[in-house]
Formats: C-alpha cells, structure tokens, sequence
C-alpha cells in the first residue's frame, strides 16, 4: 500500500487522490466479484430504463408471468439473466 503525504496537498488534490483510490478498489472488487454480470439482480427502476418501458408495463408482465420477480420485505428485484432469457426473437415479414 502506498502512503500519501498531505504537506503541500490542496483539498481538492486530497480527494481527487481519495476517489482515483476508491476507484481502483472498486474495479478489483468487481474483478473478483463471485456474481457474473449476467445473474445480477436488477431493481424494478434498472429494469424499466434496461428494457426502456413503463413500470405499468412491468407490473403487467410480472403478472402475466412474462418476468418473473423476487422480493424481500416490500422490495422487488429482477434476475438480469431471466430478462435476458424472455427476449424472444421476431419474425420480420417482407
């Protein structure tokens, strides 16, 4: 671990080097993060601004069973890889 030396370091150097540090642990703690990007869960706001849709529209199709969503307490989630698995493909007519 480097050591950082506050003489002669302004505010605005002190938490620029601050985040630039957090940054760089972040990065490596996704690196090594054991949940694929594919089976992160999702909160209804992610889901509605990933498929670009209403929240009515996923509140339909969570009831129809077209997205299946999970909850703990009054919050709701979506497997990002479940979403994924429900896009079907279009037949284009010409």
């Amino acid at each position: 671990m480097e050591a950082i030396q506050f003489l002669q370091t302004t505010p605005d150097e002190f938490s620029e080097q601050l985040f630039n540090r957090f940054k760089n642990l972040l990065g490596d703690l996704k690196k090594v993060s054991p949940i694929p990007d594919h089976e992160e869960l999702m909160t209804r706001t992610e889901v509605c601004k990933f498929l670009q849709i209403d929240s009515s529209t996923l509140w339909l199709w969570t009831k129809k069973g077209k997205l299946k969503g999970y909850g703990i307490g009054n919050r709701r989630y979506y497997k990002k890889k479940e979403i994924l698995n429900s896009l079907v493909p279009l037949k284009i007519v010409t």
